[in-house]
């Protein structure tokens, strides 16, 4: 079945002291679904079921990503998530402390639609 991409939104999350990876993807992903919203669901009566969710989330050391625990945080669709090297380390060299940065991008899929509905 052919699907179409109805939505993709993008995140930026961080730790600023713990360089906690997981923490930063988290808020990444986090960041991008809060700008978004899928009334399409209520309006035609569509299961989330039918929605796959795919989510890359980059960071400088992608291996400490646990990316079955992102996947649980996700509030709706069948979710896939991935960890690719990208983001940011930003160190202050005064503490010692790295600032970990990490970006996501959130795309919602559906089966195709076309001929399934009109505007009126």
């Amino acid at each position: 079945m052919t699907e179409q991409r109805v939505i993709i939104e993008m995140g930026m999350g961080n730790d600023l002291h713990g360089m906690d990876y997981q923490e930063a993807a988290k808020r990444a992903i986090e960041d991008a679904i809060r700008h978004s919203t899928l009334p399409i669901f209520q309006s035609i009566g569509l299961p989330h079921t039918n929605m796959r969710v795919q989510v890359t989330v980059a960071v400088q050391e992608p291996d400490q990503i646990d990316c079955d625990a992102l996947k649980s945080g996700l509030p709706r669709g069948r979710a896939e998530v991935r960890a690719v090297t990208g983001g940011l380390n930003v160190p202050n060299r005064e503490t010692g402390d790295t600032a970990v940065l990490a970006t996501a991008s959130v795309e919602a899929f559906l089966p195709s639609q076309v001929g399934k509905w009109k505007h009126s």
